[in-house]
Protein backbone atom coordinates (compact mmCIF):
# COMPACT_ATOMS: atom_id res chain seq x y z
CA UNK A 1 0.00 0.00 0.00
CA UNK A 2 1.44 3.09 -0.85
CA UNK A 3 1.74 5.77 2.06
CA UNK A 4 -0.72 8.84 1.54
CA UNK A 5 -0.17 12.00 2.68
CA UNK A 6 -2.95 13.17 5.44
CA UNK A 7 -4.01 16.39 6.25
CA UNK A 8 -2.02 17.06 9.62
CA UNK A 9 -1.76 19.61 11.89
CA UNK A 10 0.87 19.58 14.29
CA UNK A 11 1.41 22.20 17.26
CA UNK A 12 4.98 22.59 18.19
CA UNK A 13 3.64 23.26 22.15
CA UNK A 14 1.27 20.58 23.56
CA UNK A 15 0.09 23.85 25.50
CA UNK A 16 -1.59 25.05 22.40
CA UNK A 17 -4.17 21.97 22.26
CA UNK A 18 -7.32 23.27 24.90
CA UNK A 19 -7.06 21.63 27.15
CA UNK A 20 -3.42 21.37 27.44
CA UNK A 21 -2.21 17.73 26.39
CA UNK A 22 -0.66 15.75 29.12
CA UNK A 23 2.61 15.49 30.12
CA UNK A 24 4.10 12.25 27.90
CA UNK A 25 7.83 13.08 27.07
CA UNK A 26 8.92 11.90 23.18
CA UNK A 27 5.27 11.59 21.42
CA UNK A 28 4.83 13.52 18.37
CA UNK A 29 0.94 14.89 18.31
CA UNK A 30 -0.88 15.58 14.93
CA UNK A 31 -4.61 15.82 13.35
CA UNK A 32 -5.24 13.44 10.89
CA UNK A 33 -8.33 14.39 8.69
CA UNK A 34 -10.95 11.35 7.44
CA UNK A 35 -14.32 12.30 5.99
CA UNK A 36 -16.08 14.10 8.97
CA UNK A 37 -13.64 13.56 11.85
CA UNK A 38 -10.33 14.86 13.00
CA UNK A 39 -8.59 12.70 14.90
CA UNK A 40 -5.79 13.07 17.59
CA UNK A 41 -3.32 10.66 17.48
CA UNK A 42 0.22 10.54 19.65
CA UNK A 43 2.79 8.67 17.92
CA UNK A 44 6.29 7.42 19.09
CA UNK A 45 8.68 5.31 17.73
CA UNK A 46 9.34 3.79 13.95
CA UNK A 47 9.18 0.22 12.63
CA UNK A 48 6.72 -2.00 12.78
CA UNK A 49 2.91 -0.60 13.16
CA UNK A 50 1.58 -0.98 16.73
CA UNK A 51 -2.33 0.61 17.41
CA UNK A 52 -2.91 1.13 21.26
CA UNK A 53 -6.54 1.71 21.96
CA UNK A 54 -7.46 3.75 25.45
CA UNK A 55 -10.85 2.72 27.33
CA UNK A 56 -13.04 5.23 28.65
CA UNK A 57 -12.78 7.88 30.25
CA UNK A 58 -9.77 7.34 29.23
CA UNK A 59 -7.44 8.51 26.29
CA UNK A 60 -4.02 8.23 24.56
CA UNK A 61 -2.50 9.15 27.35
CA UNK A 62 -3.56 6.02 28.90
CA UNK A 63 -0.56 4.69 26.99
CA UNK A 64 1.96 6.97 28.01
CA UNK A 65 4.17 4.64 29.87
CA UNK A 66 3.38 1.62 27.68
CA UNK A 67 4.40 3.12 24.31
CA UNK A 68 7.61 4.39 25.34
CA UNK A 69 8.70 0.98 25.75
CA UNK A 70 7.21 -0.76 22.74
CA UNK A 71 8.36 2.20 20.91
CA UNK A 72 12.16 1.58 22.07
CA UNK A 73 12.22 -2.06 20.75
CA UNK A 74 11.63 -1.23 17.23
CA UNK A 75 7.75 -0.35 16.89
CA UNK A 76 6.15 2.88 15.17
CA UNK A 77 3.67 2.79 18.05
CA UNK A 78 0.10 4.91 16.99
CA UNK A 79 -2.35 5.95 20.27
CA UNK A 80 -5.38 7.44 19.14
CA UNK A 81 -7.91 9.53 20.84
CA UNK A 82 -11.26 7.24 19.13
CA UNK A 83 -14.46 9.45 18.60
CA UNK A 84 -15.84 11.13 21.56
CA UNK A 85 -12.87 11.13 23.89
CA UNK A 86 -9.59 12.95 24.14
CA UNK A 87 -8.78 16.02 21.51
CA UNK A 88 -10.68 14.15 18.65
CA UNK A 89 -13.40 16.24 17.00
CA UNK A 90 -16.27 15.03 15.05
CA UNK A 91 -18.73 16.79 12.47
CA UNK A 92 -21.61 14.53 13.88
CA UNK A 93 -21.88 13.51 17.37
CA UNK A 94 -23.67 10.54 16.97
CA UNK A 95 -22.59 7.12 17.59
CA UNK A 96 -23.54 3.83 16.87
CA UNK A 97 -21.99 0.04 17.61
CA UNK A 98 -19.53 0.28 14.68
CA UNK A 99 -18.38 4.35 14.77
CA UNK A 100 -15.42 3.76 16.05
CA UNK A 101 -14.82 1.13 14.04
CA UNK A 102 -15.42 2.63 10.45
CA UNK A 103 -13.20 5.19 12.06
CA UNK A 104 -10.31 3.10 12.52
CA UNK A 105 -10.47 1.87 9.36
CA UNK A 106 -10.37 5.48 7.98
CA UNK A 107 -7.51 6.57 10.26
CA UNK A 108 -5.26 3.80 9.30
CA UNK A 109 -6.04 3.68 5.61
CA UNK A 110 -4.67 7.21 5.87
CA UNK A 111 -1.88 6.60 7.57
CA UNK A 112 -1.03 4.01 4.96
CA UNK A 113 -0.84 1.11 8.15
CA UNK A 114 -1.80 -1.95 5.88
CA UNK A 115 -1.72 -4.29 9.15
CA UNK A 116 -0.65 -3.68 12.88
CA UNK A 117 0.19 -5.47 16.23
CA UNK A 118 -3.05 -4.27 18.05
CA UNK A 119 -3.20 -3.70 21.81
CA UNK A 120 -6.86 -2.42 23.57
CA UNK A 121 -8.59 -1.70 27.01
CA UNK A 122 -11.67 -1.91 28.64
CA UNK A 123 -14.06 0.18 26.20
CA UNK A 124 -11.37 0.13 23.38
CA UNK A 125 -11.53 -4.02 22.93
CA UNK A 126 -14.84 -3.50 21.46
CA UNK A 127 -13.20 -1.85 18.96
CA UNK A 128 -10.98 -4.06 18.05
CA UNK A 129 -12.76 -7.22 18.42
CA UNK A 130 -15.04 -5.61 15.84
CA UNK A 131 -11.87 -5.13 13.75
CA UNK A 132 -10.12 -8.41 14.42
CA UNK A 133 -13.38 -10.31 12.92
CA UNK A 134 -14.98 -8.15 10.49
CA UNK A 135 -10.95 -7.38 8.92
CA UNK A 136 -9.18 -10.09 10.25
CA UNK A 137 -6.41 -9.38 7.65
CA UNK A 138 -5.57 -5.41 8.88
CA UNK A 139 -4.29 -7.24 12.45
CA UNK A 140 -1.11 -9.03 12.90
CA UNK A 141 -1.51 -9.78 16.36
CA UNK A 142 -4.01 -8.70 19.64
CA UNK A 143 -3.88 -8.24 23.20
CA UNK A 144 -7.01 -7.29 24.71
CA UNK A 145 -6.46 -6.31 28.24
CA UNK A 146 -9.20 -6.38 30.85
CA UNK A 147 -12.43 -8.17 28.99
CA UNK A 148 -13.27 -10.94 27.90
CA UNK A 149 -13.01 -12.63 24.48
CA UNK A 150 -15.94 -12.29 22.57
CA UNK A 151 -17.10 -16.17 22.56
CA UNK A 152 -17.45 -15.86 26.46
CA UNK A 153 -20.38 -17.60 28.03
CA UNK A 154 -22.31 -15.37 30.44
CA UNK A 155 -22.53 -15.55 34.22
CA UNK A 156 -24.22 -13.61 37.20
CA UNK A 157 -20.79 -14.17 38.95
CA UNK A 158 -19.75 -10.97 36.25
CA UNK A 159 -22.07 -8.84 37.16
CA UNK A 160 -20.06 -6.62 39.87
CA UNK A 161 -17.85 -6.19 36.14
CA UNK A 162 -21.07 -3.54 35.02
CA UNK A 163 -21.30 -1.51 38.31
CA UNK A 164 -19.01 1.21 36.97
CA UNK A 165 -21.80 1.47 33.57
CA UNK A 166 -24.91 3.18 35.47
CA UNK A 167 -22.88 6.62 36.08
CA UNK A 168 -22.35 6.60 32.27
CA UNK A 169 -25.87 5.26 31.34
CA UNK A 170 -27.20 8.48 33.07
CA UNK A 171 -24.29 10.73 32.92
CA UNK A 172 -25.30 14.57 33.47
CA UNK A 173 -22.89 17.52 31.41
CA UNK A 174 -20.63 18.57 33.92
CA UNK A 175 -21.53 15.67 36.37
CA UNK A 176 -17.55 14.66 37.95
CA UNK A 177 -16.65 10.41 36.90
CA UNK A 178 -13.84 10.56 39.40
CA UNK A 179 -15.27 8.11 41.00
CA UNK A 180 -14.09 5.73 38.10
CA UNK A 181 -10.83 5.88 39.52
CA UNK A 182 -11.48 4.58 42.82
CA UNK A 183 -9.64 1.40 44.49
CA UNK A 184 -12.24 -0.88 43.52
CA UNK A 185 -10.48 -0.09 40.09
CA UNK A 186 -6.56 0.33 40.99
CA UNK A 187 -4.54 -1.76 43.04
CA UNK A 188 -2.33 1.35 43.35
CA UNK A 189 -4.18 4.54 44.59
CA UNK A 190 -3.76 7.08 41.56
CA UNK A 191 -2.33 10.60 42.57
CA UNK A 192 -4.89 13.42 41.60
CA UNK A 193 -2.96 14.81 38.87
CA UNK A 194 -3.06 11.29 37.23
CA UNK A 195 -7.03 11.15 37.32
CA UNK A 196 -7.11 14.83 36.14
CA UNK A 197 -4.78 14.40 33.33
CA UNK A 198 -7.31 11.11 32.04
CA UNK A 199 -10.36 13.34 32.85
CA UNK A 200 -9.00 16.61 31.59
CA UNK A 201 -11.03 16.08 27.93
CA UNK A 202 -14.56 16.00 29.61
CA UNK A 203 -13.68 19.77 29.77
CA UNK A 204 -14.77 19.77 25.98
CA UNK A 205 -18.47 19.97 25.61
CA UNK A 206 -18.80 17.25 22.85
CA UNK A 207 -16.48 14.81 24.93
CA UNK A 208 -18.94 15.67 27.97
CA UNK A 209 -21.76 14.92 25.62
CA UNK A 210 -20.58 11.79 24.29
CA UNK A 211 -20.58 9.48 27.33
CA UNK A 212 -24.04 8.26 27.44
CA UNK A 213 -24.35 7.65 24.00
CA UNK A 214 -20.90 6.14 23.70
CA UNK A 215 -22.39 4.19 26.57
CA UNK A 216 -26.00 3.24 25.36
CA UNK A 217 -25.28 3.28 21.64
CA UNK A 218 -22.11 1.20 21.65
CA UNK A 219 -21.17 -0.19 24.94
CA UNK A 220 -24.70 -1.87 25.77
CA UNK A 221 -25.56 -3.16 22.14
CA UNK A 222 -22.13 -4.65 21.83
CA UNK A 223 -22.74 -6.72 25.43
CA UNK A 224 -26.05 -7.88 24.17
CA UNK A 225 -24.90 -9.39 21.03
CA UNK A 226 -21.97 -10.75 23.77
CA UNK A 227 -24.58 -12.60 25.68
CA UNK A 228 -26.02 -14.09 22.70
CA UNK A 229 -23.67 -15.63 21.32
CA UNK A 230 -23.16 -13.25 18.09
CA UNK A 231 -19.44 -14.20 18.35
CA UNK A 232 -19.83 -17.75 19.34
CA UNK A 233 -20.89 -18.15 15.36
CA UNK A 234 -17.63 -17.01 14.35
CA UNK A 235 -14.15 -17.82 14.55
CA UNK A 236 -11.34 -15.95 15.93
CA UNK A 237 -8.21 -15.96 13.66
CA UNK A 238 -6.61 -13.51 14.51
CA UNK A 239 -3.72 -14.32 17.60
CA UNK A 240 -5.02 -12.89 20.70
CA UNK A 241 -3.35 -12.70 23.83
CA UNK A 242 -6.48 -12.21 27.16
CA UNK A 243 -4.69 -10.10 29.88
CA UNK A 244 -6.10 -9.65 32.99
CA UNK A 245 -4.87 -7.88 36.67
CA UNK A 246 -4.74 -10.42 39.18
CA UNK A 247 -6.75 -8.11 41.22
CA UNK A 248 -9.70 -7.10 39.06
CA UNK A 249 -12.70 -9.08 40.20
CA UNK A 250 -14.49 -10.33 38.96
CA UNK A 251 -12.59 -11.91 36.47
CA UNK A 252 -10.19 -14.32 38.57
CA UNK A 253 -8.56 -17.52 36.71
CA UNK A 254 -11.69 -19.65 38.14
CA UNK A 255 -14.21 -17.88 36.17
CA UNK A 256 -12.30 -17.61 33.24
CA UNK A 257 -11.89 -21.05 32.67
CA UNK A 258 -15.72 -21.78 33.31
CA UNK A 259 -17.23 -18.72 30.57
CA UNK A 260 -14.14 -19.21 28.17
CA UNK A 261 -14.42 -23.39 28.39
CA UNK A 262 -12.73 -25.35 25.29
CA UNK A 263 -11.63 -22.11 23.70
CA UNK A 264 -10.04 -24.19 20.63
CA UNK A 265 -13.86 -24.11 19.40
CA UNK A 266 -13.97 -20.45 18.44
CA UNK A 267 -10.14 -19.63 18.18
CA UNK A 268 -7.10 -20.86 16.48
CA UNK A 269 -4.76 -19.20 18.57
CA UNK A 270 -5.68 -17.37 22.05
CA UNK A 271 -3.86 -17.66 25.19
CA UNK A 272 -4.81 -15.93 29.07
CA UNK A 273 -2.20 -14.28 31.42
CA UNK A 274 -2.59 -12.48 34.65
CA UNK A 275 -0.78 -9.58 35.68
CA UNK A 276 0.48 -9.76 39.73
CA UNK A 277 -0.46 -6.52 41.60
CA UNK A 278 -2.55 -5.02 38.76
CA UNK A 279 -6.18 -4.30 38.84
CA UNK A 280 -8.93 -2.99 36.02
CA UNK A 281 -6.87 -0.04 35.62
CA UNK A 282 -3.68 -2.57 34.77
CA UNK A 283 -1.84 0.08 31.95
CA UNK A 284 -1.87 2.74 35.41
CA UNK A 285 -1.07 -0.52 37.81
CA UNK A 286 1.37 -2.37 35.66
CA UNK A 287 2.67 -0.61 32.53
CA UNK A 288 6.03 -2.23 32.63
CA UNK A 289 4.16 -5.58 32.61
CA UNK A 290 1.93 -4.97 29.86
CA UNK A 291 4.46 -3.78 27.67
CA UNK A 292 6.64 -7.13 28.41
CA UNK A 293 3.58 -9.35 27.72
CA UNK A 294 2.62 -6.80 24.73
CA UNK A 295 6.01 -8.28 23.18
CA UNK A 296 6.56 -11.50 24.21
CA UNK A 297 3.27 -11.99 22.48
CA UNK A 298 3.66 -9.96 19.10
CA UNK A 299 7.39 -12.44 18.94
CA UNK A 300 5.34 -15.69 19.68
CA UNK A 301 2.58 -15.41 17.78
CA UNK A 302 3.84 -14.78 14.59
CA UNK A 303 6.55 -17.98 14.65
CA UNK A 304 4.75 -20.17 17.94
CA UNK A 305 1.89 -23.06 16.09
CA UNK A 306 -1.80 -22.57 16.71
CA UNK A 307 -2.83 -23.36 20.24
CA UNK A 308 -5.52 -22.10 22.89
CA UNK A 309 -4.81 -22.15 26.48
CA UNK A 310 -6.03 -21.04 29.77
CA UNK A 311 -2.73 -22.93 31.08
CA UNK A 312 -1.09 -19.50 31.85
CA UNK A 313 -1.65 -19.47 36.13
CA UNK A 314 0.20 -17.01 37.67
CA UNK A 315 3.04 -16.56 35.17
CA UNK A 316 3.29 -14.94 31.85
CA UNK A 317 2.49 -17.15 28.53
CA UNK A 318 5.75 -19.90 28.39
CA UNK A 319 5.56 -20.71 31.88
CA UNK A 320 7.87 -17.48 32.60
CA UNK A 321 7.02 -15.77 35.76
CA UNK A 322 5.75 -12.68 35.49
CA UNK A 323 6.85 -10.78 39.51
CA UNK A 324 4.32 -7.68 40.58
CA UNK A 325 4.32 -4.59 39.04
CA UNK A 326 7.00 -2.87 40.65
CA UNK A 327 6.03 0.65 42.40
CA UNK A 328 6.31 3.57 40.18
CA UNK A 329 7.00 7.40 41.43
CA UNK A 330 3.53 9.29 41.99
CA UNK A 331 3.14 10.98 37.94
CA UNK A 332 2.91 14.74 37.49
CA UNK A 333 0.67 16.12 34.56
CA UNK A 334 -0.07 19.70 33.12
CA UNK A 335 -3.57 18.45 32.11
CA UNK A 336 -4.95 20.76 34.94
CA UNK A 337 -2.44 23.41 33.92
Amino acid sequence: MATPQPRTTRPADARAWSPPLPDAPGFDHLMVETPGLRTHVATIGTGDPVVLLHGFPEHWWQWHDVAPVLAAAGHRVLCPDLRGAGWTAADDPRIERETRLHDLLALLDALGVERADLVSHDMGVITAMQLCYDHPERVRTAVQLSVPPGFFTFSPRLLPAFQHLPPFIWHRPGASLHGTFSARYAARPMSAATVDAHLAPLRRPEVDAAVRPLTRRMILPEALRIMRGAYRRRRLTVPTLVVYGRLDHPTTEDLMGRICRRPERYADRIEFAWVEGAAHFITDDAPEAVAALALDWFDRAAWGAPRCTLRTGRGRPGGRRLPPAPPSPRRRSRAGA
